[in-house]
């Protein structure tokens, strides 16, 4: 009897350490394919630990961990959502660790001539998405971007929003709109369906920043993914996905 408690006390010890080797990284859906190559990059440089990967729109992430969803880091498209997250980011943590562009994508074999963000006028355009303005960063700089020029009142009834970027993306691949405002890196992704047509100047640079967050179940984890993306070989995983330096 008393062996059989040793072991079950042992078996419990051993549970317990595989699931504190366990490091949950909420990240904008724009990070998705980069950062699964991340994750496997550093689980085999880390034997032992495990990166569980959860991506959404910014915002939606920032709502999961502000109603205490166990997260460790947190990686987000832009500096707003990061800014509603910080109260629970621990301090000193938060750092830039990427860059990427805003684009006009059309369906690749579009034959719709788009030059200039006035171009996205034409009659021919009758259908535009980029992410919810209200909740995804994509739209939020979609939308700065159109108000500069002073189109976003006449465009926005064309728009329909996507909860992420990825999801406007899909709808630029299915051919369901005629165009869409994404990030440089999303046409990368589905180069075989999505095509740029032109790049949009932002009225703030597209930068991502990444914190660990303050109540983190693995914080020691969660440093280490964290410097991880900010090392060399991260940089360098992210840059092979069309990501800039922050």
């Amino acid at each position: 009897m008393l062996m059989k408690r040793i072991t079950a006390v042992v078996l419990l010890c051993a549970a317990g350490a595989a699931a504190a080797a366990d490091i949950t990284v909420s990240a904008a859906a724009s990070l998705n394919n980069a950062f699964r190559e991340a994750a496997a990059a550093f689980e085999a440089a880390h034997p032992g630990d495990k990166v569980l990967l959860n991506f959404a729109a910014s915002d939606a992430l920032v709502a999961q961990i502000a109603k205490g969803a166990p997260v460790d880091v947190f990686a987000s498209a832009d500096q707003e959502a990061m800014d509603k997250a910080q109260p629970h980011v621990a301090p000193g943590s938060r750092r830039d660790f990427a860059s990427n562009r805003l684009v006009v994508a059309v369906p690749f074999g579009s034959k719709l001539d788009l030059r200039t963000l006035s171009d996205l006028r034409q009659p021919a355009v009758q259908r535009l998405t980029t992410g919810n303005p209200a909740s995804v960063p994509v739209g939020r700089y979609t939308k700065a971007a159109l108000e500069k020029v002073g189109l976003w009142g006449e465009l926005e009834p064309k728009f329909v929003f996507g909860t992420n970027v990825r999801q406007s993306l899909d709808y630029i691949a299915r051919g369901e709109v005629e165009a869409g405002l994404v990030y440089q890196t999303d046409v990368a992704s589905q180069a075989e369906k999505v095509r740029a047509a032109m790049v949009v100047p932002t009225t703030t640079p597209i930068t991502y920043p990444l914190a660990v967050i303050k109540d983190a179940p693995n914080a020691a984890g969660a440093r280490a993914f964290a410097e991880f993306i900010l090392s060399p070989g991260g940089q360098a995983i992210l840059a092979r996905f069309g990501f800039g330096k922050p």
